[in-house]
């Protein structure tokens, strides 16, 4: 850890991911659109003043603000530019050489006659070179002039951004005659010369000239693309003015994935008590913990003194008390949210951006697979969808959504279809297994609903008030949660429809395909009607659920993007229970699913059907489009799988214990990974170990995992105290649980209001 200045990584060192993605050391660069870049410089004006290549720098960075800007006009004098629409200037002054006449502008912007710029980007020497044949008495008269401009920058950085440009590398040979004399050995004493006598005399100064050597780097990378071997290819020169906008504009507009020279958030007033009442839960648990621990050493053992005999008295181990219990697993949770915090809010560990390759995706997919193999074991039972079948499709699908997370294969269309049909089969689990359990349990007690409730966002909360995130930042579980609701509210409202009602009279069965169908339409309604579902999701509190950066839609995209998916789950357990009240398949140990004959043609269906849709996912080519016809066709190849999983007697008759382990906490990964494997809410990778990625990931990975396992422990042990089987006790809780976030709303409008 060399401290916080991520700037100065920014602007002086990287590394290219592949040919044209710039990686700054230990930070991430975001990539700034048209309408980012003039809300950050408006009113604004920048100057960049130097010879020909600083002019490339400006006419890329002017088309940050402008794409549609042409590089014309005057090569050798002043080129203005304005956005009159966000009052922005910038203008380029040609001052190809470090000399009495640059002094002069720079010295007028210092005497207060004209106004200052915000930002000034200054660079030149290879003109000095080729004027003067690259002579010593060049050179030296270059550190005489830049040593008489160097006080007037650093006096003007007091109250502007100003940047040196250093000058870049050349290709000696494609040089032209009139070139060859700008070598990079004269190139390199110039910048020299630059770095020793800028900043010299306010080395302790907090306001210096900041040395933009960072575009050294890239031209090293590119310059041999050069079309005459001294200026950048324009892919080299827009990553410098990207670069530029980012350490300007990185603390105005704090984009997520934009780490590069952020300051570190202040603590908000809630995250503030939650670092004290977990402070708390350590200190209390310390104390319960020595008090016993002195307690066990008086009672250790006691000597006879008759016989001179050692005796153990016979004491029983005590119970863990409730309030050890609860305080032990705050106290382990507040380690975790420690690191948590530490990992993605304090600027403390290194952050970098994606980069998508086929190898870094499918390598680690075939290794995965390998394993889960290599790990087969016979299940308890060999009924469709059981619960170690179920626990390890959750598991290698999880696994998968890992691998496509931090390889950032989402750019990769036809990857992107085929994860979607992932987070689709976990939202048709959630269907298949709730409308079971109801419907052969027929238990519709609030003891279950919070159970259900509590284990799917206790985390969730947590992270909401450590992270200070709202709730439908982590879609996943707010989705799930409302699923749940639905699923609960269609079977338990009048009337109550299940198995032993329906065993009694067929009729019911009817019934319950009525409301199964009235779900469908309200489903079909709201998908449709983006306004009513808005309205139903803006009513106060729910709004404070649901909202992102100020609005409904990305919840409503998010649940549009699988609607029925939940109903399909629903409508096969339902299928699938009442064939095998009927008695019409067979789920022996070996046996088929049904007879061969029809077993070989279902099976033929479902391995058709599924390569058939990742044909078509494979050659989407529009987004939008495929988006579109996603929820009505994923339970094709769903359906597909579950059949081709079930319908051979031997393969539904083993699983794996290697991906059923990651099953039993999928839920627990796939929140984490936001803050402690990947970064910057999932737009970057997390830095352990800088320069050894794959060690970095072994060690990130190693950590993550053992934290959603810890998590899932403690959910399940706070779970059985929060939410008790007896329904005084539990109206108790939940009036408790009412109050707390009565009291978190209450804070959380008191932030807004001092952020406002």
């Amino acid at each position: 850890f060399k401290g916080g200045d991520t700037c100065e990584y920014l602007l002086s060192s990287g590394r290219f991911l592949g040919e044209k993605v710039w990686q700054p050391h230990s930070c991430m660069m975001h990539k700034y659109k048209n309408s980012e870049a003039k809300n950050c410089l408006i009113d604004k004006h920048v100057v960049f003043i130097g010879d020909s290549r600083i002019r490339q720098l400006f006419y890329s960075f002017i088309k940050l603000i402008n794409p549609q800007v042409k590089e014309e006009g005057n090569k050798h004098g002043n080129i203005p530019f304005e956005d009159k629409s966000a009052s922005i200037k910038v203008d380029f002054l040609w001052y190809p050489e470090v000399n009495g006449s640059m002094r002069q502008r720079i010295k007028s912007w210092t005497e207060g006659s004209v106004a200052k710029p915000h930002i000034i980007v200054a660079g030149a020497a290879t003109w000095s070179i080729k004027i003067h044949n690259g002579s010593k008495e060049a050179l030296t008269q270059y550190k005489i002039n830049i040593t008489s401009i160097a006080p007037l920058l650093e006096k003007l950085a007091k109250s502007s951004d100003v940047y040196w440009v250093l000058q870049d590398p050349v290709y000696e040979d494609m040089l032209s005659e009139s070139r060859k004399m700008i070598t990079n050995e004269k190139i390199d004493a110039y910048n020299e010369a630059a770095v020793r006598i800028l900043n010299s005399s306010s080395r302790n100064s907090k306001a210096k000239v900041k040395v933009f050597s960072v575009s050294k780097l890239i031209a090293q990378e590119t310059i041999m693309k050069s079309a005459d071997g001294l200026h950048l290819p324009e892919s080299s020169r827009d990553t410098n003015a990207m670069i530029l906008m980012n350490v300007y504009c990185n603390k105005i507009m704090k984009p997520i994935d934009g780490s590069c020279c952020q300051p570190q958030p202040p603590l908000t007033l809630i995250q503030k008590l939650a670092f004290c009442f977990f402070t708390l839960s350590i200190i209390g648990y310390i104390i319960i913990n020595l008090i016993h621990r002195n307690n066990f050493r008086k009672n250790k053992s006691c000597t006879d003194l008759e016989s001179g005999e050692e005796k153990k008295p016979a004491i029983s181990t005590p119970n863990v008390s409730t309030l050890e219990m609860l305080l032990h697993s705050f106290c382990k949770l507040g380690l975790i949210m420690t690191y948590f915090y530490l990992c993605d809010r304090a600027n403390l560990f290194m952050k970098e951006n994606k980069f998508y390759t086929h190898s870094s995706f499918f390598i680690p997919i075939v290794y995965i697979l390998v394993l889960g193999v290599f790990y087969t074991e016979n299940t308890k039972e060999t009924k469709v969808l059981n619960r170690e079948q179920t626990d390890e499709w959750k598991g290698w699908m999880q696994l998968v959504i890992l691998i496509y997370h931090i390889s950032g294969a989402s750019t990769f269309l036809p990857v992107y279809m085929h994860i979607r049909v992932l987070v689709a089969a976990y939202l048709f689990q959630t269907g298949y297994g709730h409308f079971s359990y109801f419907w052969i349990k027929g238990d519709f007690g609030v003891y279950r609903v919070c159970q259900v409730l509590f284990r799917l966002n206790f985390l969730v909360v947590v992270l909401c008030i450590v992270m200070d995130r709202p709730y439908q930042f982590y879609y996943f579980v707010p989705l799930v949660t409302v699923w749940f609701m639905i699923i609960y509210a269609t079977l338990a409202i009048w009337p109550q429809i299940v198995q032993k009602k329906a065993n009694g009279n067929c009729l019911w069965h009817f019934g319950l395909l009525l409301k199964l169908i009235c779900l469908l339409t309200c489903i079909y309604f709201l998908s449709y009607s983006q306004g009513a579902f808005e309205k139903i999701f803006s009513f106060w509190p729910l709004s404070k659920c649901f909202e992102l950066n100020g609005n409904v839609y990305e919840w409503w995209f998010r649940w549009k993007l699988d609607r029925y998916v939940v109903f399909h789950g629903m409508l096969f357990a339902f299928i699938y229970l009442a064939l095998q009240k009927h008695q019409m398949i067979s789920e022996g140990k070996g046996d088929p699913l049904f007879s061969n004959r029809v077993s070989n043609v279902l099976l033929f269906i479902s391995i058709v059907s599924f390569l058939t849709y990742s044909i078509w996912a494979s050659s989407c080519k529009n987004k939008t489009e495929c988006n579109e016809l996603h929820p009505s066709v994923s339970v094709v190849q769903i359906l597909a799988f579950i059949l081709i999983r079930n319908i051979p007697g031997y393969v539904r008759s083993v699983y794996s214990s290697f991906f059923a382990w990651f099953g039993k906490i999928s839920l627990e990964l796939f929140i984490c990974q936001y803050h402690i494997w990947l970064a910057a809410d999932t737009k970057g990778i997390l830095v352990l170990i800088p320069g050894y990625p794959m060690f970095n990931v072994l060690v990130s990975t190693f950590i993550f995992v053992c934290v959603a396992h810890e998590i899932s422990q403690i959910t399940n042990d706070l779970a059985q105290i929060v939410v008790p089987k007896d329904n005084s006790t539990l109206l108790k809780r939940l009036l408790c649980i009412a109050g707390f976030f009565s009291g978190l709303l209450f804070f959380a409008a008191m932030q807004d209001q001092s952020r406002h």
